[in-house]
């Protein structure tokens, strides 16, 4: 009795279906997955199930050729002799099988991305939509929030607007500026931001009356590009703005 031959068996099988969840997939943590197992297991036998099933009927299609589920039942097999005949079987068509596997790897990389690619281009998994609780990426916080993909395509915001409080020797100072793009560790948590535009003032000045509508106490700080830090910032505030023209306003 040959038990790694159906460990073999099951792993080439199995395999399309846990290339294709995890290229399926927007996660922003880079480190260990560490989602349930059972979850993981049920997702990539979803994803086999379903990409064996259309492989087998594109190769149909193509080369009338009839998939036999009692070869692979056989390979499974305790019986020694019975994993003999289905490895004979196997070995005389080892081009097609080959082709087979070979073909429907490169598949489950690239179609689970363009399918990704198509989810996030039509704006599919915002909270909004009906389909969010099947497409959501739901380990992508962040890209949600500093992206605006909650928004439908056509009211993308133009810019989004970032304001941080920032301990200063002992100060609140409050930055703002224009979010031009974002940085993440490895475990997914924010990590910088690079702002453009950015001015500054200490917090204490929103307690003048006198300067509440008053732009002028706003400090702008030189620079093209400033890194904030996230651990650095004590509140981040989030806003996104939508350009009109002048004859709209």
């Amino acid at each position: 009795m040959n038990l790694a031959l159906p460990a073999l068996v099951v792993f080439v099988v199995l395999l399309p279906g846990f290339i294709a969840r995890s290229r399926a997939r927007r996660v922003e943590r880079s480190s260990l997955d560490y989602s349930p197992f059972g979850q993981t297991v049920a997702e990539a036998v979803l994803w086999t199930l379903v990409l064996h099933f259309l492989w087998v009927h594109v190769t149909y299609c193509l080369t009338s050729q009839e998939a036999s589920l009692g070869i692979v039942l056989a390979l499974l097999s305790s019986d020694a002799s019975i994993q003999t005949k289905a490895l004979d079987t196997v070995a005389n068509q080892a081009g097609p099988v080959i082709l087979y596997f070979t073909t429907l790897l490169v598949f489950s990389w690239l179609a689970p991305l363009a399918l990704r690619e198509l989810v996030t281009w039509g704006r599919l998994d915002r909270a909004t939509s009906k389909l969010s609780s099947l497409l959501r990426f739901s380990a992508a916080p962040w890209y949600y929030l500093l992206s605006g993909a909650d928004f439908k395509r056509a009211e993308q915001p133009d810019l989004i607007s970032i304001s941080a409080i920032v301990d200063l020797s002992g100060a609140p100072w409050l930055y703002t500026g224009v979010l031009d793009e974002y940085f993440l560790d490895q475990e997914g948590e924010l990590d910088r931001l690079v702002l453009r535009e950015v001015m500054r003032r200490p917090l204490s000045r929103d307690k003048c009356p006198e300067d509440v509508e008053n732009v002028a106490r706003f400090y702008r700080v030189d620079g093209d590009c400033f890194v904030l830090r996230y651990r650095e910032a004590i509140t981040l505030n989030v806003r996104y703005i939508k350009l009109t023209d002048e004859s709209e306003t």
